[in-house]
């Protein structure tokens, strides 16, 4: 299957995720929160204990304007529970999905803000390794907030694990040669593609299908991409160039990028309506 076009491609269907948590609302403080819970014989048999320690250990490290935050965590005899910030503006796949694709100055805004997280996360040694819209969520202002950090890991220089959503993973976590930050701007570099063009840009039925693709193919320019969104999204590494070694030149620093105004991001109001 080749790389997509616009009049052959219809978006993927949600792709699987974590389950959702439950609204709760605190009796003392009266505060709002989402409640994740995980049952304690779910996580042993599908063996994600190592991954559940891995989450709250760095959730409890990080505070960002554009994550998810964690409250606290607690269990009882059955369950584990994640108190995490309530984030009302409703999910981010729903509203890509609703506006078929975003302008150029949506994408470029919410790349800007996925760049920003995960410049905090790699200062802080730590990988996400599961970006996609389904993971993605929309405050009440219409700011961008990552969840899920089910994959998320403290990386020193490289791991191996091979994890995350086909569309989105990049060649070395499939070749299993090792891999580092450079996977995270890959898969911004799908989102920004995706976000533009309402669907990714390497896609099969079958994983197998999507990663062959992604080898073979350069990603297909769309006629609605703005010279500078052309030149990053449609380069041979779909968005993103990797260095012999497993450097990268991305994020803000890509050659190519679009004038995002980084540093003002986060005062910059949201041009999508929460739900």
């Amino acid at each position: 299957m080749a790389a997509a076009t616009a009049r052959a491609r219809a978006p993927p269907p949600r792709r699987p995720t974590a389950r959702s948590p439950r609204f709760s609302q605190h009796n003392a403080d009266k505060g709002h929160y989402a409640l994740k819970i995980l049952k304690k014989s779910e996580v042993i048999y599908l063996k994600q204990v190592d991954h559940v320690k891995t989450e709250k250990k760095i959730l409890e490290e990080l505070n960002h304007p554009f994550i998810v935050n964690l409250f606290g965590a607690f269990q009882d005899d059955k369950n584990l529970y994640l108190l995490l910030e309530y984030v009302i503006g409703g999910e981010f796949f729903s509203h890509l999905r609703k506006a078929g694709r975003f302008p150029n100055d949506t994408a470029k805004f919410y790349a800007a803000q996925i760049t920003l997280v995960f410049e905090h996360l790699h200062s802080m040694m730590i990988l996400y390794r599961d970006l996609k819209p389904e993971n993605l969520l929309l405050d009440s202002d219409g700011n961008c907030k990552v969840t899920d950090f089910g994959f998320a890991k403290k990386v020193e220089y490289r791991t191996w694990t091979l994890c995350g959503t086909p569309e989105y993973l990049a060649p070395e976590i499939i070749l299993s040669k090792g891999h580092g930050k450079a996977v995270d701007w890959w898969a911004s570099g799908i989102l920004m593609y995706e976000m533009l063009a309402g669907y990714p840009p390497f896609y099969d039925e079958d994983p197998l299908g999507i990663y062959q693709v992604s080898f073979r193919t350069a990603a297909a320019n769309s006629s609605f991409f703005g010279g500078a969104w052309r030149r990053l999204a449609g380069g041979p590494a779909s968005a993103m160039a990797v260095r012999p070694g497993g450097g990268f030149c991305g994020g803000r620093r890509h050659t190519h990028a679009p004038p995002l105004i980084f540093e003002a991001a986060p005062d910059e109001k949201s041009p999508c309506t929460p739900v």
